[in-house]
């Protein structure tokens, strides 16, 4: 029983096919070698109007983080309580308060707390942004008008802080948000996900359908990847 209070997922098996698992597992070895080979930089990004200081051990912005980050900007009113479930280095809660005073943003991973915290302060929004440590929803309390979850895409067993940043073995943390969501919403709250065809996106929508949320993909994109269409979605989900 994890701290939650939600069993975690027992035996995890992948929903896709044995050769769609062996193709995305390769992906994520050649990222993974070349992270490692990049070193420990930390980058600088510029991104939707803001700028964003990533260290090594958090996930970076990539191409694809628009079609979230986009539609937070989209989707936040003035009066949400908003929560940025897995914030990384800050992007979506930082977003989320261009419109709304009261964003709470939380990581289980130290480094990536340090930089929310330190890329909150260099947007100027330190007064509608709160950072904090949580293992899921182990550290948050309350109702939301909105959640905001970018969880990682891969479910592999990963080999150190800088990998997990990519990975949520067996899915356990996906699982466990899912599983008591529905409890740190308000009677109008809703959530916006994102994921991908380079994870296991069947998976997700069988966490979706036995919440009993209801899903509309609001922000999609496809590219090709050695040969391969992959496709990178943005999900709204009410009860």
């Amino acid at each position: 029983m994890d701290s939650d209070g939600e069993q975690a997922p027992a035996g995890f098996r992948p929903t896709i096919p044995a050769a769609e698992v062996e193709r995305i597992r390769q992906w994520h070895e050649n990222a993974y070698a070349a992270a490692l080979a990049e070193g420990a930089v930390t980058r600088t990004f510029t991104y939707l109007g803001r700028r964003f200081e990533v260290p090594p051990d958090v996930h970076p912005i990539t191409g694809m983080s628009h079609l979230l980050g986009e539609t937070v900007l989209r989707e936040v009113r003035a009066d949400d309580r908003v929560l940025d479930m897995g914030t990384g280095c800050g992007v979506n809660a930082i977003l989320a308060a261009s419109r709304s005073t009261d964003v709470l943003a939380v990581d289980i991973n130290p480094h990536a707390v340090e930089a929310a915290r330190s890329n909150v302060f260099r947007n100027d929004v330190a007064g509608r942004v709160t950072v904090r440590s949580s293992d899921v929803f182990s550290d948050v309390g309350g109702e939301f008008d909105l959640i905001i979850f970018d969880p990682p895409f891969r479910w592999f067993a990963p080999r150190s802080l800088l990998e997990a940043a990519s990975t949520d073995e067996g899915y356990r943390a996906m699982t466990r948000f899912f599983r008591a969501a529905r409890h740190f919403l308000t009677g109008r709250g809703r959530m916006l996900v994102f994921f991908g065809t380079s994870g296991d996106l069947g998976y997700l929508r069988q966490l979706i359908a036995e919440e009993g949320f209801t899903s509309e993909v609001v922000a999609e994109h496809d590219l090709t990847r050695d040969g391969v269409r992959v496709d990178y979605f943005t999900f709204r989900l009410t009860r």
